[in-house]
């Protein structure tokens, strides 16, 4: 059996489409078709509704690589609105031990689904 090596272009060129955003103070690797949980952004959106990211730090398209200085002018990511949900909760405990308190808190922090439909 032969083995074929491929040029490292090559490989790149078979790699998706990936481009890398900034939202909520995190960043995000995404390519068309991804679906994220994001933090949940200020507004009121139904299910469908079109959301757009312009905090675009880093497109790749396979062949050149385009990096921003922090951002790309320009260029957007375009998504649709899934669903609005609740992560599971996160239990806070704060104890001391020799006053015999105790407080037992619960978080559970909301978030955003969205699909990702286009990187322009």
């Amino acid at each position: 059996m032969a083995t074929v090596k491929k040029t490292i272009k090559e490989k790149k060129a078979e790699s998706k489409e990936f481009a890398v955003i900034l939202t909520g103070g995190k960043q995000y690797k995404v390519a068309v078709g991804d679906i994220l949980k994001v933090e949940k952004l200020d507004g009121e959106f139904a299910i469908g509704d079109k959301i757009t990211f312009d905090k675009v730090l880093l497109v790749d398209n396979g062949v050149d690589t385009t990096i921003g200085s922090p951002y790309i002018k320009g260029a957007t990511v375009e998504s649709l609105f899934v669903k609005l949900g609740k992560h599971k909760t996160v239990k806070v405990v704060k104890y001391l031990q020799k006053s015999r308190y105790l407080k037992k808190n619960g978080h559970r922090q909301p978030f955003m689904e969205v699909k990702i439909s286009a990187i322009k």
